[in-house]
């Protein structure tokens, strides 16, 4: 965790919790296993719930379902605010963890992801995006949230360890309520369109991964630095 993606977290936190601060909030934090730190201590207030969710056990895990592009163990409307920080581009099928974000945030609820557009390779285990501007609305469009901002950030000389390298692009959308007959029949088409991306997530993850993989092993050159 670089010290920009910690500053754009708390900046969120500021701008947009600060007249939360007190209140009882549950906040989701999805890649958030603390890997060279986590955004636990980001969300300090005393009224808040803190929960780190990762597709495998680790260290400051809290959560890990059982299938990692379905959360059936995490109740739908759960959370007020759910994050994720240099966690997007290790995940090879976006557009399905992002409908499950959706999922589990409330009616209302607030959501904040932080992901690279540049920088190097780094394999944990995948690196598959870069992103942008136009990507991040893309996916929060695809989920059907409202993207409340979507910036990229390229201020490299403000940072004292290689978080220039990343220019984090930062997504801040929220969920909205959805109402009437056409809400209802809307939620009834994402939960199908959640369905089959998740089965079919499931069923060629295993591939996507082993073919990368063997491509590194044949081609040492190409292995991440």
């Amino acid at each position: 965790m670089h010290e920009s993606s910690m500053t754009r977290m708390r900046e969120f936190v500021d701008a947009h919790l600060r007249s939360r601060r007190g209140q009882v909030l549950r906040v989701l934090d999805i890649g958030g296993a603390n890997v060279n730190g986590s955004y636990r201590d980001v969300f300090d207030d005393p009224q808040w719930t803190y929960h780190a969710l990762d597709v495998s056990p680790g260290e400051g895990v809290d959560v890990v379902p059982r299938k990692a592009w379905r959360w059936q163990d995490v109740r739908a409307r759960s959370y007020d605010v759910i994050v994720s920080g240099q966690a997007f581009e290790h995940i090879a099928f976006p557009w399905v963890t992002i409908i499950e974000m959706r999922r589990v945030l409330r009616p209302g609820g607030l959501m904040c992801v932080v992901a690279p557009s540049g920088g190097q390779e780094h394999r944990y285990p995948l690196d598959c995006w870069r992103y942008y501007r136009d990507g991040l609305v893309a996916l929060a469009t695809w989920a059907d949230l409202e993207v409340l901002d979507a910036a990229v950030h390229h201020d490299a000389d403000r940072w004292s360890d290689d978080s220039g390298q990343w220019a984090d692009a930062v997504l801040i959308a929220r969920r909205a309520s959805a109402t009437g007959l056409r809400g209802r029949l809307s939620e009834v088409k994402r939960e199908v369109v959640r369905a089959v991306g998740a089965f079919n997530a499931g069923r060629r993850y295993d591939d996507a991964q082993r073919t990368a993989d063997d491509l590194f092993a044949t081609d040492p050159a190409r292995e991440a630095q």
